[in-house]
């Protein structure tokens, strides 16, 4: 199946060919919020194509096409989204279609507001880049211990705050906090002033266990639904003063961005490859066979207002040293229940070389090293009026798939 087979016009090197198929929560003039699939540049409204029939092979009560969250839409099982999935791959490819004879079905992007696409009732944040973990440990501690003892052993994550969750494109304000000053007797409180992007991609939650429940490396899989962008912001200063003993906590929770559409696992399953070797040899439940790493390639760019926007990072999804079926596995280990909709999320994306940073922090070496951007200026942390600008891509054999992008400013604190 090509570009070329859709008739839908797809322009070259978009995210959304008809190798995607992508589900995402839009609106547009009537305001109503429903499900829709991203091609090319355009949106196909399910409601409408189940109107004219187009579903009527597949088991499905209609009305699941026009709720506001993916959710209800997501707990039909992968055998039924897949099934419509694939029949929206055959109706897009066929000359006779009749979607082709219903303008209604086809939605232009620039007519349409993205939401929110699921319902994020837990979201856990990982830690399972070894770049990334080795590179804040060297800054911070003992460069030969820069990892602590536990992090080859297992997938270490926090409980996020879901609630500050929020689609691209939703502008936040700088978080104010209490930090402690160089050399200062007493914390402070006021603007942070090292504001930072992190590099993320998250998982959605497709099925739900019960309490007690746990998974493993093989059963794993069937539970995750898809794939989207995240940036999971993070004010450094805050964090320094406040995560001993527990962790993070408000310098995580003023927002994370994520991207208005999920990219199924089905759309990514040409794109698996082998992880890195994991060493010492992790404990029995967390082994696994195959490829369980995506070659999802990331970059981040950075714009200030009224000036063109720089690309400072470029890495990929294929270097995380714990992979997503460790990682749900390691969560369910102790009994503890996941639900539809969940989020867990990668942790910060980091590679070997310099430029595929995945985080300020890094990028300017915790500010030593300050980035310069193309208008001449330079930044060591995100400014007022930023805005950071995350796009992923799979291309492999004429084949893309891609994720869109998920964009946000840093608003002057309130």
């Amino acid at each position: 199946m090509t570009n070329a087979a859709c008739w839908v016009p797809i322009p070259k090197n978009s995210d959304f060919s008809i190798h995607n198929i992508p589900f995402g929560i839009f609106s547009d003039s009537n305001a109503t919020k429903r499900i829709g699939i991203a091609i090319g540049n355009h949106i196909l409204d399910l409601a409408a194509a189940a109107k004219v029939g187009v579903f009527d092979a597949i088991s499905v009560d209609k009305g699941v096409f026009t709720s506001e969250f993916l959710n209800p839409f997501i707990e039909l099982g992968k055998a039924t989204t897949s099934a419509i999935r694939r029949t929206v791959q055959q109706e897009l490819t066929k000359e006779d279609s009749v979607l082709r004879k219903e303008e209604s079905v086809l939605i232009s992007k620039d007519n349409a507001t993205l939401h929110l696409p699921v319902f994020i009732r837990d979201y856990t944040d990982f830690y399972s880049s070894i770049e990334h973990a080795t590179n804040v440990g060297t800054m911070f501690r003992d460069p030969d211990k820069a990892l602590l003892p536990n992090w080859k052993h297992l997938p270490v994550g926090y409980h996020g705050r879901a609630s500050s969750i929020v689609v691209s494109g939703h502008d936040v304000h700088r978080p104010m906090g209490q930090t402690m000053p160089p050399d200062a007797e007493q914390p402070v409180y006021g603007p942070s002033k090292r504001v930072d992007f992190e590099l993320e991609m998250g998982f959605i939650i497709g099925r739900q266990t019960t309490l007690g429940e746990t998974l493993n490396t093989t059963k794993a899989e069937d539970y995750i639904f898809g794939k989207v962008l995240l940036n999971d912001w993070s004010a450094r200063d805050v964090q320094k003063w406040e995560y001993v003993p527990l962790g993070p906590f408000l310098a995580k929770s003023f927002a994370s961005h994520i991207s208005p559409w999920v990219v199924t696992m089905e759309a990514l399953e040409p794109f698996r490859v082998a992880g890195p070797t994991q060493d010492p040899k992790v404990l029995p439940y967390l082994e696994y066979t195959g490829q369980k790493n995506y070659d999802i390639n990331l970059e981040v760019a950075l714009q200030p207002e009224g000036a063109e926007k720089t690309v400072v990072c470029k890495s990929n999804f294929k270097y995380m040293y714990w992979n997503m079926v460790q990682q749900l596995t390691h969560h369910t280990m102790n009994g503890c229940n996941i639900n539809v909709g969940d989020m867990m999320a990668s942790g910060t994306i980091s590679g070997k070389s310099e430029d595929s940073y995945g985080s300020m922090l890094e990028l300017a070496w915790a500010g030593s090293k300050p980035v310069q951007l193309n208008d001449g200026s330079e930044r060591k942390f995100i400014e007022d009026n930023d805005t950071v600008i995350m796009r992923g891509f799979c291309e492999k054999d004429g084949v893309r798939v891609g994720f869109g992008e998920v964009k946000a400013k840093i608003l002057p604190a309130k």
